[in-house]
């Protein structure tokens, strides 16, 4: 994972008050004490927009929002996201700046089919812990806002998914088999194909711990078989080898 020199046109730079988030996102004092205890200052640090970043806009995507939260946690609760997404009424890729370390974190957000004024906002999808020094990369090539918006989450969803498995390390470029890649054309298809991985990757673990707890044989032998099967859906849904890359029993 890399982090992205965000072009100079669409530096914005303004810090955002907490109130506002509180105001727009309903937020009780349950969420108002989790701002307090784990988010330090909230910046709009870019907008990327057509007129950024000389691209067309769509009608899904008019523009992309770059949020920068500097945090007084290691750990950031996605409520906090998942606020301040509310509370934006635009597609927002977070930066979260903590003890000289920038991580990146998305989650695809788009209109509502049923009512275009409210919005969908998925998993959250987090990127690797890198040096704030770390060097930065273009913007990926796209033909329009849309694109640029798939070409940004992109990375997150695949590396994301990749670290969910433990075996497939760098060797990983992607978490989907050459057959489902070739199929899976949009970006909502592939980001419900890394949350199934997701799913089923916690179903495994939470398989493993009950066999690891059960000294009755005859349950350990059921719960094997058990294990066996979510492990052979795991197999399909990544195209690799899941049974010889989970830990051994």
């Amino acid at each position: 994972m890399t982090l992205y020199d965000w072009p100079r046109a669409s530096a914005f730079g303004r810090v955002i008050p907490k109130s506002k988030i509180y105001e727009h996102a309903e937020a009780n004092t349950s969420l108002k004490d989790l701002f307090v205890r784990e988010v330090n200052q909230i910046i709009w640090a870019h907008k990327l927009s057509p007129e950024t970043v000389n691209l067309t806009a769509t009608k899904q995507v008019t523009e992309i929002q770059v949020i920068r939260l500097t945090t007084r946690t290691a750990v950031l609760d996605t409520t906090v996201l998942r606020a301040i997404d509310k509370a934006i009424p635009f597609p927002l890729i977070f930066e979260i700046v903590q003890a000289g370390r920038v991580q990146l974190i998305a989650a695809y957000k788009r209109p509502s089919e049923a009512d275009g004024s409210r919005w969908v906002i998925g998993d959250y999808f987090h990127g690797e812990w890198l040096p704030e020094d770390a060097p930065r990369i273009p913007l990926p090539l796209a033909l329009n806002m849309g694109a640029l918006y798939e070409g940004l989450l992109e990375p997150l969803v695949a590396g994301q998914t990749a670290r969910l498995i433990p075996g497939m390390g760098e060797a990983a470029q992607t978490p989907f088999t050459h057959q489902e890649a070739a199929r899976l054309t949009s970006l909502e298809e592939r980001i419900a194909l890394a949350e199934a991985i997701k799913a089923q990757t916690r179903e495994v673990e939470r398989i493993k711990a009950r066999a690891g707890r059960e000294r009755q044989f005859n349950k350990r032998v059921a719960i094997n078989a058990e294990l066996r099967a979510a492990r052979q859906e795991l197999e399909r849904l990544t195209g690799v080898n899941a049974r010889t890359a989970m830990t051994n029993e």
